[in-house]
């Protein structure tokens, strides 16, 4: 380099810069810091420099982003090389000098663009690329927007890669594994052609932007589920049971790794905690502390309404409506940490955000990122899409029963309460942690009165100044019951799969004189959507109740009738309808009950050593009364093997046991999850983990 500035090399000092910044996963072999943090590079000269301060004059640093930098848009910045570094602001101090070498400290500003970064010297008239290297948001330091204060939740929503993510029923909660896997080699690389591709698409064109944690967000949220460019195409409510089954994703990697391999086109369709998980897996790459979350009893695609309608046949069947709003069992959706600075300071921390489709008055089809605390509080009119939220989990659902040729009538003593247990993993374990309160209060109490009241009066001025519904609309109206017939269903709420599901249902007569009843006791398979897959079984009464008589029946589902048409996610609705023949007023309740899989047994040895071989053993017990045919059981743990492995175990007999040796070598210390997952004709979806710790050798 001119006037004797000639430069021999740059050192990235990689491991150390890695390690400070938390990096060290990612990568050990190119440079990946965060914003608001210094790192350090030595650059060694050709020739000796004696005329140190001279040259140090004369000498600058250019960092410089995206297809097209700029000093104009910010993404392209000149600064000088000095003693003395500036901590909010791109700058570069020499630590230590020799005639031979420089150490330079440099920094960067905790609100710069995140992205792929090149460095230049820029010395007199000549430029010396240094290298390149990838910056990232920074909940480690306090002036940035992902700031979070508590190290072990950084730990958990940014470094650790291994998540749980619960679905089935408010009284059966499920818990399946799933990798995120957002350290693993080439991820980040992916992550930021998932961000060129989104702004391609969406035509924005300034990487300044990136700075943003909420235009973050709300980029990747909206290349999840794009139909052209998207990761996954979204599960339409018709085919929620034709899809290729959960299990064939272990963890994101896959998933993002084919999306790049087709050449960014869809890579299946994706249910709403696939799409949760991936949106997870790129925030906690990127820098964004990330959580998913699971609400059981979802109203869906409301369009804001604080209403939703559920039909039935007179024999309880649930039936296929026209219409996209439904109640789902349960739907899965993100919390990110940030900063609001674009609203009032009370409203940072967690925000709710969901890739899974809406159908909304206005905006993109994702929805948030949205205060969770706007949402609890039901200030409906914060960004983004809190009025989304707030009628998902606040809706009321009305009960209908519609007879063919008839005019629905409304079924009596059907209420059904929406988003009252809400889910996420928590900190530091595998334990199910009960976050509802972050989103609404007890139901019943004098606050949540006061929020809906307050939602219910936004929504009358609304109506009476516009004709179009922006925010939450349509104040449920119960209608009149008379307090006559009391009925009431109860069943397990979970069982295991080859059993015969017992129901009871107690049937109470208030009124003055005998009453005249036709009661039916069905059975149907269902989506997790809220879409009914087919009616398996129902049997019919007819009685006479007496004034103040209780009448207690105990039916049982048959295995034989629920066995072959379970659906993906195992669920089966149950409903009592209760006719009076005198009236014709109609009393309707329901239940919801989870199949389960029989589980596989993981066993780990006592003791487990970094480096040291070691063995799992894996146990299937069938219990059906026909044998498991074509069984091959898959096996993941980062750490523990390398990839995934697949073994066929052929046919597992009736009420047997068939056990499986995984051999292992332990490279990573700490803990260390195994994962497997069985697959055979007769199941599709058994997968069980286990977490053991590993000593350090």
């Amino acid at each position: 380099m001119g006037q004797g500035l000639s430069i021999k090399k740059c050192d990235f000092k990689i491991t150390m810069n890695n390690n400070n910044h938390h990096t060290e996963e990612i990568s050990t072999e190119r440079l990946i810091v965060r914003r608001g943090q210094p790192f350090t590079i030595t650059v060694s000269f050709l020739a000796p420099i004696h005329s140190y301060l001279q040259q140090l004059k004369r000498t600058f640093l250019i960092v410089q982003t995206g297809s097209h930098p700029s000093k104009a848009d910010g993404t392209q910045t000149e600064f000088p090389i000095s003693s003395l570094g500036d901590q909010k602001q791109w700058s570069a101090a020499v630590e230590e000098q020799d005639p031979c070498f420089w150490t330079i400290s440099v920094n960067t500003p905790a609100n710069a663009p995140i992205g792929q970064y090149s460095l230049i010297l820029h010395a007199s008239k000549t430029y010396c690329h240094l290298g390149n290297f990838i910056l990232l948001f920074n909940p480690w330091c306090q002036d940035d927007e992902v700031f979070l204060a508590n190290e072990a939740q950084r730990q958990e929503y940014i470094l650790n890669q291994e998540g749980v993510i619960y679905w089935g029923t408010e009284n059966a909660v499920l818990a399946q594994p799933w990798d995120f896997s957002q350290f693993e080699e080439g991820i980040v690389d992916i992550c930021f052609t998932l961000l060129d591709v989104g702004e391609r698409h969406q035509r924005h064109r300034d990487h300044n932007q990136r700075k943003s944690p909420i235009y973050i967000c709300r980029t990747v949220a909206a290349m999840l589920n794009c139909d052209e460019l998207g990761i996954l195409t979204e599960c339409g409510t018709g085919q929620c049971y034709n899809v290729t089954p959960l299990p064939k994703w272990l963890g994101s990697s896959s998933i993002l790794r084919q999306w790049v391999a087709s050449q960014c086109k869809p890579v299946h369709h994706g249910q709403c905690w696939v799409l949760a998980a991936v949106l997870c897996s790129v925030l906690r790459c990127l820098g964004v502390p990330t959580r998913v979350v699971t609400g059981f009893t979802w109203a869906h695609n409301t369009k804001s309404c604080l209403s939703v309608d559920e039909y039935y046949g007179e024999d309880g069947t649930l039936l296929t409506q026209d219409k996209s709003d439904r109640v789902w069992t349960f739907h899965v959706w993100n919390e990110c940490w940030m900063a609001r600075a674009d609203l009032l300071p009370k409203y940072s921390g967690w925000q709710a955000l969901d890739a899974t489709c809406q159908e909304k008055s206005k905006g993109p089809s994702f929805c948030g990122p949205a205060p969770v605390l706007a949402i609890k509080e039901g200030d409906t009119e914060v960004d983004y899409d809190v009025c989304n939220f707030f009628a998902a989990i606040n809706a009321k659902c009305q009960v209908w029963i519609h007879k063919p040729g008839d005019t629905p009538k409304p079924a009596l003593g059907a209420t059904k309460y929406i988003g009252n247990s809400i889910s996420t993993k928590s900190v530091g374990s595998e334990r199910c942690e009960d976050i509802t309160h972050n989103y609404k209060y007890p139901e019943g109490s004098l606050q949540e009165k006061e929020v809906l009241d307050k939602v219910y009066r936004k929504i009358k001025t609304h109506e009476t100044t516009s004709s179009s519904k922006t925010q939450c609309s349509s104040i449920p109206t119960a209608p009149e019951e008379p307090v006559n017939l009391f009925i009431h269903l109860q069943s397990e709420s979970s069982l295991l799969r080859g059993h015969d599901l017992p129901l009871s249902i107690e049937v109470f007569n208030h009124s003055g004189g005998e009453k005249a009843t036709h009661l039916v006791v069905g059975a149907q398979s269902l989506c997790y959507t809220g879409v009914p897959i087919g009616q398996l079984w129902k049997e019919e009464f007819h009685f006479v109740l007496k004034s103040n008589e209780a009448r207690n029946l105990q039916v049982s589902v048959p295995y034989s009738q629920y066995r072959k048409e379970l659906g993906e996610n195992h669920l089966l609705r149950l409903t009592a309808t209760l006719r009076d023949e005198d009236s014709c007023y109609i009393y309707f309740t329901q239940e919801e009950t989870s199949i389960c899989d029989p589980p596989l047994d993981i066993e780990f040895p006592e003791n487990m050593v970094q480096y040291q071989p070691s063995t799992a053993k894996i146990s299937l017990q069938n219990p059906l009364s026909e044998p498991l045919e074509k069984c091959a059981i898959v096996v993941a743990g980062r750490g523990l093997i390398y990839r995934q492995r697949k073994y066929r175990l052929g046919s597992v007999q009736p009420k047997s046991i068939q056990q499986l040796q995984i051999p292992l070598i332990p490279t990573q210390a700490g803990p260390r999850r195994l994962t497997a997952y069985l697959t055979s004709l007769q199941l599709q979806s058994l997968r069980s983990y286990k977490t053991i710790n590993t000593v350090a050798a």
